[in-house]
């Protein structure tokens, strides 16, 4: 497999970041909701600078004083358009990695016996539902190379491009293709849900 790449902050450093820290790149998927894609996923960069500059670890995280975290969280500027409830969900997540997977985040794919296995990992952890689970099902795939068996089905229409995700991000045009569609979707949705009041 070519270099990784997954160019979807706007950093360099950023995006650097999400591609050697398993932990940065779960996180960035974790806040991925309701805030751009770029924001969500910068996120764990600045998360790192304001809890001291190292990696990312999951027992600090995990072991910091909840109020602390939400002060890490609110800034400025704000991790997270929800602060409080994703300050709260990323301790969740990193006390799960410390109690299951000895704070290894890269354990949730490197031990999983295949892609469903995978993907019920994932969707065990705090604030991953099934569609946030599936893209990065698909993002561990797509940009990482991970591609246990059975990956494919694990990620679903995220797998096979039905649905477009972050997990396609591989270059500027790619970020702007992805944007476009999910902005189409929303537009849709909003149609559909305008016919049926």
């Amino acid at each position: 497999m070519s270099e990784p790449s997954f160019p979807v902050t706007g950093d360099d450093a950023a995006d650097r970041l999400l591609l050697d820290d398993p932990l940065a790149l779960l996180i960035g998927m974790l806040l991925d909701q309701q805030i751009p894609m770029e924001k969500a996923f910068r996120s764990p960069y600045d998360l790192a600078e304001r809890m001291g500059g190292g990696p990312l670890d999951a027992a600090a995280i995990a072991g910091t004083d909840p109020e602390e975290m939400v002060r890490i969280f609110k800034g400025p500027p704000a991790l997270h358009r929800f602060p409080k409830a994703f300050a709260e969900r990323t301790q969740a997540v990193c006390a799960a990695l410390v109690e299951q997977y000895d704070g290894r985040a890269e354990a949730l794919w490197t031990e999983a016996a295949d892609g469903p296995d995978l993907l019920r990992r994932l969707r065990a952890l705090p604030g991953f539902g099934s569609d946030k689970a599936q893209i990065f099902v698909a993002l561990l795939a797509k940009r990482l190379g991970v591609t246990p068996a059975g990956w494919e089905e694990a990620a679903g229409a995220f797998g096979d491009g039905r649905r477009l995700s972050v997990a396609d991000v591989d270059s500027k045009e790619a970020f702007d293709r992805v944007r476009a569609w999910k902005k189409e979707q929303k537009a849709k949705a909003k149609a559909a849900a305008g016919t049926k009041a």
